[in-house]
């Protein structure tokens, strides 16, 4: 059992953690709590770290998936004291498990050889957990990709990853150096380009997204880009009630996108 926080593997899962560059430079990231381990994909999986109280209640599934693990991919797998453990972990009330793993690389290719795509555009998304809900919403609404601009906020961010619920390890996605660029690429596959924003053209349930759409949704603070929305084919506007006068980025999309799902379910009726 480790027990020291000087120990090599337990120094990199701290630096992945908390420092974006550690996770750059290594190609790696950190899951916790059981469902996460429960989901994560087998090939994608390095290391498994379980604390010393987690090692005698060890949920029967998690000890299978370890021994499988172990037997077919040679997986290193590792006992940490209690206190080692919430050293490594980022929660306020660890779960008893992590894992490393490899990170996921998609292109917009993959993310359009479907008909009828539905995509996110996210441009400049500064909270983890709005990125983690989007995602989670996104894979509710049957979205083919998320699209990022190099500005929004890391998805292997521990916070963002918890806030998938699991969405990470099956919704492709990418970040892009332009998203002008992407939505060019969009565009050629007859993908219609719906920026929501405040002074929107339409109200988003008045428009068709039974065909190939991406939603724009912009930066929390200061929304989308000018020259951003300007190059989409409509915007789009949720129309509030009382002085509210928008909602939440995350909520914003969610109900774009369930509208684009409902939609969807009414033609294949």
């Amino acid at each position: 059992m480790i027990t020291s926080h000087a120990n090599k593997g337990v120094k990199e899962v701290i630096q992945l953690v908390q420092k974006a560059k550690a996770r750059r430079e290594s190609g790696l990231y950190i899951v916790e709590g059981v469902k996460m381990f429960l989901e994560a994909p087998e090939e994608a999986i390095e290391k498994v770290y379980v604390s010393e109280e987690m090692s005698g209640q060890m949920p029967k599934t998690c000890q299978e998936k370890i021994e499988q693990l172990c037997a077919n991919r040679s997986v290193s797998y590792e006992t940490v004291s209690n206190d080692v453990f919430r050293k490594m972990s980022d929660t306020k009330t660890p779960q008893g498990i992590l894992c490393v793993l490899r990170q996921q690389h998609y292109s917009i290719e993959e993310m359009i050889r479907k008909e009828n795509p539905l995509l996110l555009l996210l441009e400049d998304i500064q909270d983890p957990g709005n990125l983690g809900t989007m995602f989670r919403a996104g894979e509710g609404a049957g979205i083919m990709g998320v699209i990022m601009s190099e500005g929004t906020v890391d998805i292997y961010n521990p916070k963002t990853i918890r806030s998938t619920m699991g969405s990470i390890y099956r919704v492709p996605f990418t970040y892009v150096k332009s998203l002008e660029e992407a939505m060019s690429v969009l565009r050629e596959k007859e993908v219609t380009l719906y920026a929501a924003h405040l002074d929107g053209a339409k109200n988003y349930d008045t428009c068709v997204y039974s065909r190939g759409t991406a939603f724009l949704i912009g930066n929390e603070a200061n929304g989308l880009r000018k020259e951003t929305a300007a190059k989409s084919d409509t915007s789009v506007i949720i129309p509030m009630m009382g002085k509210v006068e928008s909602l939440n980025a995350a909520v914003a999309a969610s109900v774009l996108l369930f509208e684009a799902a409902k939609q969807r379910r009414a033609e294949e009726l």
